[in-house]
């Protein structure tokens, strides 16, 4: 819609216009100060050109009023521009708010965690955002991978290994063991030991030359598990790319590197120079054992990623990753790829209150809060839903108690409700919606036009989200739109009234626009509560 109205005041104007909306709907649908940026040039005042650009519109169909307001022109939507538009949406349900197909490809990666235990609650928030981000990107024609990188090489391998003897000692064998300060811990542990010893052998947990072999083949376990986890949620991959797969193509990666000057030796660690780049310190890519760094493995993964050539690279990373954005970046410009290409989101951590007080770890865990503890307790829709009502960088608390409230305090339940409640008047009435597509709208009140209006934002809601990869756009529009749902429903009668059609076409237009939103994060809209 906003597309549309925009083009046809340019065309009509002749020049670039912004947009805005009012605060107050009842000053205009869209409003546009072009007219303080014509000033300058045109040598008039803002209020005297608004004028002259609001008599351009005199004639149209798409505004039923178009006035100049201290220098703003302000545009109010007809009923028959508004009336085509939701027949068109009714029409095409399966396609409301979609847009063509585009040119530009995108690799996002996201969770990437290490493969030694389930997701915790905080691996969730980026899983979510990422697969949300996915989902509507792809609504509005972009070709999107999504990818899960695996990293399976390096300390907390062996630490996995060696995690799973001590589980299996301690717990299947009741020895008395003796714990390192890191470890990994938690009921999984237990029952992949016991996979382990009816596979290899109960002398397997003994013998420290076999704990890689142990590492292998848990992570193998885990990933099954986390998967599983994600799938539960609602959330899959395009790829999952294996980092120890990758170290293959370490010496050709650091050749490119050294014939751009970017490492150097000392202290027989061999170092990328990522000052140049902002950095706050040139960063070891080779340990003084010859053994590549975490950093290396980032690197080789980022050379993989450019090297299939996509338009842009998108990366959801935890908070704590934060001083790792130079580096990498360092190394995209060093290996002679543009680094502006890389988008870097970081995830904040999240704070899971129940009752009002600190959510207890699990004992299934060890430590952490599993993702899958919550899933099973609030269901994937309303953990989805709260997630994504906080943009990712910023922090977020919540308690799980709030989500299982049935009213307005828990919004999920309430925009559920709003798309429930319409799709029972329509059972009630006896009318499908597929009756109401050709009710016109001559007799609309401005409260049903209005609903339309919030209804037929979807679009640029979705746009906006997109572009600012901030989804807490689309979750306050649907509680807004819900809101204003079940305002309409309360001042207005319905059933057995002479506007009940017009009512329920109305309705039926709000009804489709949080069923498509609510999809776009994953989430299936109820018909009945």
């Amino acid at each position: 819609m906003q597309n549309l109205v925009k083009e046809y005041i340019e065309k009509i104007l002749n020049t670039s216009v912004v947009l805005e909306k009012p605060k107050d709907i009842s000053f205009g649908h869209y409003a546009t100060p072009v007219a303080f940026s014509l000033a300058k040039e045109l040598k008039k005042s803002p209020m005297v050109i608004a004028d002259e650009l609001a008599s351009k519109f005199l004639d149209s169909e798409i505004f039923e009023k178009v006035e100049a307001v201290k220098g703003f022109v302000n545009f109010k939507l007809s009923s028959k521009f508004l009336e085509k538009l939701v027949n068109d949406a009714l029409k095409n349900r399966d396609s409301f708010a979609k847009q063509e197909a585009k040119s530009e490809k995108i690799l996002l990666e996201y969770v990437s965690a290490n493969p030694t235990g389930p997701l915790h609650i905080g691996h969730a928030r980026g899983a979510i955002a990422g697969d949300s981000l996915a989902r509507v990107g792809r609504y509005l024609g972009y070709d999107i991978t999504t990818e899960y990188y695996i990293n399976d090489a390096g300390a907390q391998m062996d630490l996995l290994g060696l995690s799973v003897s001590l589980a299996a000692r301690d717990f299947i064998f009741k020895e008395e063991v003796i714990y390192p300060d890191t470890y990994y811990r938690g009921e999984y542990l237990i029952d992949i030991a016991n996979i382990v010893i009816d596979k290899f052998g109960k002398e397997i947990v003994y013998d420290e030359s076999k704990f890689k072999d142990i590492a292998l083949f848990a992570k193998d376990l885990v990933m099954e598990i986390i998967i599983k986890d994600l799938k539960d949620l609602g959330i899959e991959f395009d790829n999952f790319v294996s980092e120890k797969s990758l170290y293959d193509s370490w010496n050709s990666t650091k050749e490119v590197l050294e014939r751009n000057g970017s490492l150097y030796e000392k202290d027989e660690k061999i170092y990328l120079k990522s000052t140049q780049y902002g950095d706050d310190s040139d960063r070891v890519v080779v340990r003084d054992n010859g053994v590549p760094t975490y950093l290396a493995g980032d690197i080789i993964y980022h050379k993989n990623k450019f090297d299939r050539s996509f338009d842009k690279y998108i990366n959801i990373w935890g908070a704590d990753h934060h001083g790792y954005i130079p580096r990498v970046k360092a190394a995209i410009e060093f290996l002679g790829n543009d680094s502006s290409k890389l988008e870097v989101i970081l995830s904040q951590m999240v704070q899971l209150l129940k009752g009002g007080e600190p959510y207890k770890m699990s004992k299934r865990a060890g430590n952490v809060i599993l993702m899958s503890e919550i899933t099973e307790e609030i269901g994937s829709d309303a953990l989805r839903f709260i997630f994504l009502t906080r943009k990712s960088d910023t922090h977020l608390e919540f308690d799980i108690d709030m989500l299982k409230n049935q009213d307005s305090s828990n919004p999920i339940f309430y925009i559920n409700y709003a798309h429930a409640r319409i799709n029972q008047l329509f059972v009630k009435s006896e009318i499908t919606f597929d009756n109401i597509i050709n009710v016109d709208f001559s007799n609309i009140n401005q409260d049903g036009l209005n609903l339309i209006y919030e209804a037929l934002l979807l679009e640029s809601i979705l746009n906006e989200a997109f572009t600012k990869r901030d989804m807490q756009k689309i979750t306050e529009y649907l509680y807004s739109l819900a809101s204003s749902v079940h305002k309409f429903y309360n001042e207005h009668k319905i059933i057995g009234t002479n506007e009940q059609d017009i009512y329920l076409k109305v309705l039926s237009i709000a009804a489709l626009s949080i069923k498509t939103g609510l999809s776009l994060l994953g989430i299936k809209a109820k018909e009945i509560m």
